[in-house]
Parts: structure tokens; sequence; C-alpha cells
């Protein structure tokens, strides 16, 4: 299959830890959880079902599938450089009394000692409604009681609503990179890259 390159705009946005907005208010219906090796699955959905339809799912092919996040999620809390006090997960609870995973977000520690942000996600029936704030607090605030002063993510530039919220909750940004990837030659017509 013919293939051609494409490149996508990402931004490296960073926050300081020491003046971080307060925590909101506790969300009807949601819950927010540690990190736990059992909710692992359950990182995996969430990530999934957050992912699978946006287009960090053709710069991250693996976010495109429900094996590729489980396995994203086995190697992410493996590392030693993994933080899990700020790796979180949230859960909503339906009328029906239902469960079901809606949110996740894990941490790591990069190479210049700032806590690293990595697939932080809300599933589409449950954006905007606080949870996404929240959740970013919680990491957020994880990485603060690891002790870390900064932290920072990469964030795909055409997703102005993600990039909206972590302005308005003080992050900056500091570097704009561009992504290679390999389309099928027939995705990038479609995408307007040819």
């Amino acid at each position: 299959m013919a293939t051609a390159t494409t490149y996508y705009k990402r931004y490296r946005m960073e926050i300081g830890l020491d003046r971080l907005p307060a925590a909101g208010e506790a969300l009807a219906c949601y819950r927010f959880r540690p990190w736990s090796p059992k909710l692992l699955e359950s990182h995996a959905q969430a990530k999934h079902l957050s992912f699978r339809d946006e287009m960090d799912s053709i710069v991250f092919s693996c976010l495109a599938h429900r094996e590729g996040c489980r396995t994203l999620m086995e190697r992410i809390s493996a590392r030693s450089n993994f933080v899990p006090e700020a790796t979180w997960l949230v859960e909503h609870r339906n009328e029906d009394d239902r469960v079901t995973p809606c949110g996740t977000v894990q941490g790591l520690v990069d190479a210049q000692g700032l806590g690293s942000i990595q697939n932080f996600a809300v599933t589409p029936p449950h954006r905007g409604r606080g949870v996404g704030t929240q959740l970013l607090y919680c990491g957020l605030d994880g990485f603060r009681r690891a002790g870390l002063r900064r932290a920072s993510l990469e964030v795909t530039a055409e997703n102005m609503p993600a990039v909206r919220l972590y302005q308005r909750l003080g992050f900056t940004i500091v570097k704009t990179l561009y992504r290679m990837i390999q389309v099928p030659y027939s995705d990038a017509l479609i995408m307007g890259q040819e």
C-alpha cells in the first residue's frame, strides 16, 4: 500500500506546581480513583473510548485499538519513572448503578525532572462537565505530592478544547513540535495532505 508523509503540529506546554488552582467541587456520579494495578484494564478502556475516534489515534496508532491501549498502560506503569501519585482513573455511575470508566491520566518523570502528563483523556459523553479539569488537577497534585516542581504535556495543536483547558489551568506553550507519520495514500488525499 502506498503511503504519504504528513506532519501534525503539537505543543509542549508546562506549568509550575507551586501555584496550582484550587481543586474543583466534587462531581456527583463521578469517582476519582488513584492508581492501582487492579485498575489497569479500566484505564485502557477509558483511554480507548476517549481516543479511538480522535486525531490522536492517527498520530499514535496504538490509541485506536483496545489492545494497543492495554499494552501502552502496561508499559507506562512498568517504567522506572512512573509516578503512581499522578495516575488517576475516573468512573461514572449512571442511574442504573452501572459503573463505567470515563477518564484517565498517567504520570511519568521526564529526563529533565519534570512531571510528564501522559494520555490525558475523557470519553466524549463526559466532556464539558468539569471531569477533565478535576482529573488534570488530580494528576498535577500527584506530581506536587511526589516532590516535583513543574509538569509538562504535549497536545495536538488542532485539539483546541484541550489547549484551552490547559491554558485556563495555567499551562503555557513552551515549544511547537511537528510529529511525522506515514498514512495510507488514500487517507492523505482525504486529509488534503497531497
